[in-house]
Formats: C-alpha cells, structure tokens, sequence
C-alpha cells in the first residue's frame, strides 16, 4: 500500500513540484494551502495518515499554528511531522525543532537528501505501527486488558527501569513514584513491553540506544520506551541490556522527542555506571509532558 503524505505550501509550483515528485516515488499525496484548509482536510480523512509535511509561512494559518493544532489531535499527534521551509537561519530551525517536529528541511530543496528523509520517516513509522500491534497481542494473549488508568487517575506518569537477567529475563529494578497503587502488575507491564519490543527489533537491536513511542490500549495508557546496553563480560553475550519506560495517561508523538532527549542524558549516565536520581528524572520529564505549547504560550 503506498504510503499517504499530507503536503502544506501556499506557492503553487513548490505544491505542485511536491506531488509530483512524492507521487513518481510512489506516494500517495493530498495538499493544501495553508494550516486551516489542512485542518479541515484532516478532519475529512476516512484513510490513515503517514506524514505531514509542511511549510511555516503561509495565510490564514501558518505552519506553527497548524503543528501547534496538530499536535493536540488525539487521532493525528503521532504523525511524523516536517516543517519545509525557506526560514533556513540556524535561530529558526532551532526553533521548530525545539517545538518538537521530527525534521526541518530548508528550501531550496535537494531531491536526493528529501526523499531520503522522506522514506526514513515512514519506514520508522510503519516499524512502531507494527511494534503497537505486537505488544497490545502480547498484552491481550497475557489476558491484561485491564484499564490501567480510570478517569480518576488521568495525571498518572510513572518511570520505570528494567535489566536483563540472564536467568530470570527482564527484571524491574525501580519505579517511580513508588507509593503508586494499580489494578495491574507492574512486573507484567514492565516484563511485556520489553519482550514486545525486543520481539520487533531483534535481539542485536539494543546494542545502541532506541526509543519508540507505544500506545497500549488494553491499558489506556502511552509508553515512551527507551532500550540500550553497555559492555559488561559479567552478563551474557558480553553485555548489559537494559529499558527504561516513561508511562502516562498521554504523551504525544512530539513530547516524545523531548522525552527521548532526557532519556539519552539518562542513559550516558547509566552507562558510566553512575548513580542518578529517579526522582529528578522524574520531574524532567513531568515538567514535559505537563509544560503548555510553545506557540500558545
């Protein structure tokens, strides 16, 4: 099935350059010319989307305000989202990835270099589609289908830090906050998320540090899952692996990426083997997920 790429750009031959291109590459390709048609478009989609690509100048709804609305829509916030764009100071591409979008392509535009980013997008996102589907079966065949999150508990954000033991497999070492109370096991969350995403990537995939963002909805819950490994001759196969988890009511494709960027401070500390502090991380990554948008504030 080709894949399906909403395009944003209010100059007509760059839109026009665009489909194109994506189409002759065997894309599926729907436009718009500005943030608000888009949103309308969006509203109107019956087929699922892969990636959004758009500019950051443009009438009636620029390309922040449209991510900014992107980015709060339960059924599109984990679309893989470009901004292309002749703003191409090193200010303003900081700023939109510091928004959180997945890549800033400058214009004038390399063919070469933007397909390739193009397809790298997709392919990732069809890899955490299928990781989704594989431990929500893992979780339905385990028979945990209880709501983990009620609507009482919708602030839940809970850390979480598993190893691997060569006897036992993966282990939960410590979690936070450690009065939680839940209706499931924590060791079986813990112990489903980590086989369902090594189950996905291969055993050989935790040699360097991944994140991948999950929704489990026997659970009503997202999971940010962070896996990585360090020499240890101690251990198996000559190395330590090891995940860690972020679990909360929602977090947001785009929140992901921040959270992946304190995870990987996280992760260069656990691998000098230095102490760190559970609680502080915490925070961190409370400070993310509870933080209002950038554009809005």
């Amino acid at each position: 099935m080709k894949p399906l790429i909403l395009v944003v750009e209010d100059d007509p031959n760059i839109l026009k350059y665009l489909k194109i291109t994506l189409e002759f590459n065997e894309c599926k390709v729907i436009t718009a010319e500005n943030g608000k048609i888009s949103l309308k478009v969006l509203s109107e989609l019956k087929e699922s989307l892969d990636l959004i690509i758009s500019d950051i100048m443009m009438p009636e709804m620029n390309g922040y305000d449209f991510f900014d609305a992107v980015s709060n829509d339960s059924t599109y916030y984990q679309v893989p989202f470009i901004f292309l764009s002749a703003l191409d100071s090193p200010e303003d591409i900081r700023f939109g990835k510091m928004l959180g979008v997945d890549d800033y392509i400058t214009k004038p535009i390399d063919e070469e270099d933007f397909l390739a980013t193009i397809f790298g997008k997709i392919k990732r996102g069809k890899t955490i589609s299928l990781i989704n589907e594989k431990i929500n079966e893992i979780y339905s065949s385990y028979g945990i289908s209880d709501v983990l999150v009620p609507k009482e508990r919708e602030d839940l954000i809970l850390l979480i830090e598993v190893n691997w033991d060569d006897v036992v497999g993966p282990k939960l070492i410590k979690y936070y906050p450690k009065d939680i109370e839940l209706d499931v096991s924590l060791n079986n969350i813990s112990d489903q998320l980590y086989d369902g995403v090594k189950a996905m990537y291969g055993q050989d995939a935790i040699l360097t540090g991944e994140g991948i963002l999950i929704n489990l909805k026997n659970l009503n819950v997202s999971a940010y899952v962070f896996f990585d490994s360090y020499v240890d001759k101690s251990y198996r196969g000559g190395r330590k692996d090891y995940m860690f988890s972020l679990i909360a009511s929602t977090i947001t494709y785009f929140q992901s990426l921040k959270i992946k960027q304190v995870f990987i401070e996280l992760s260069s500390l656990y691998k000098k083997q230095e102490k760190w502090d559970i609680e502080k991380f915490w925070n961190k990554f409370y400070e993310i997920l509870s933080k209002p948008s950038l554009i809005s504030s």
